[in-house]
């Protein structure tokens, strides 16, 4: 009986990842500078499907019509921070990577990007290509094992509830 589960639990894992590469990463991009957002869609649309917002705000609208994979955020802007931005949407948005890009040398604004945007990366600006990229890479493999571990404790919940009721059914006969 274990190596059928065993087994059974191979093939998930393999369907799970064999289905995977073919889909665009969703990333969102939010910055208050229309130039960087040009320069961020042009560099990395073919690759992945990107999304922009200007704003804080206009990114929370967007999230709520649309999921995401990755969110890369710049830090200062106004109205809402970076930091803030991302400690807004965690609650109701915990499943997509968090990325922080700031110009600055802000060891206060990175301290919080952790502790309160949880965030998975921090890089500067200019941003470089390969780095990004990398990063983005490496943000969605975290993301996608986050969601298998999630897959696999429901299915482990549901297989330990069915060997309860069988074994209350073996103990009552």
């Amino acid at each position: 009986m274990l190596s059928c589960s065993k087994n059974i639990f191979t093939q998930k894992y393999r369907i799970f990842y064999s289905a995977m590469p073919n889909e665009k990463i969703n990333i969102l991009y939010v910055d208050d500078e229309i130039n960087n957002l040009i320069s961020f869609k042009a560099t990395f649309r073919v690759k992945y499907n990107v999304f922009t917002a200007i704003s804080g705000e206009e990114a929370i609208k967007l999230l709520e019509t649309q999921e995401m994979n990755v969110i890369i955020t710049d830090q200062r802007m106004p109205n809402m921070t970076g930091v803030e931005f991302l400690e807004s949407i965690l609650e109701k948005y915990p499943d997509p990577m968090r990325v922080l890009l700031t110009g600055y040398a802000d060891m206060n604004a990175v301290i919080d990007a952790v502790n309160k945007g949880k965030i998975f990366h921090y890089l500067t600006k200019p941003w470089n290509e390969e780095e990004l990229d990398m990063t983005i890479k490496r943000a969605y493999e975290i993301f996608k094992q986050r969601i298998e571990i999630r897959e696999l404790n429901s299915n482990l919940i549901i297989s330990n509830e069915q060997l309860e009721f069988l074994l209350r059914q073996k103990l009552l006969s």
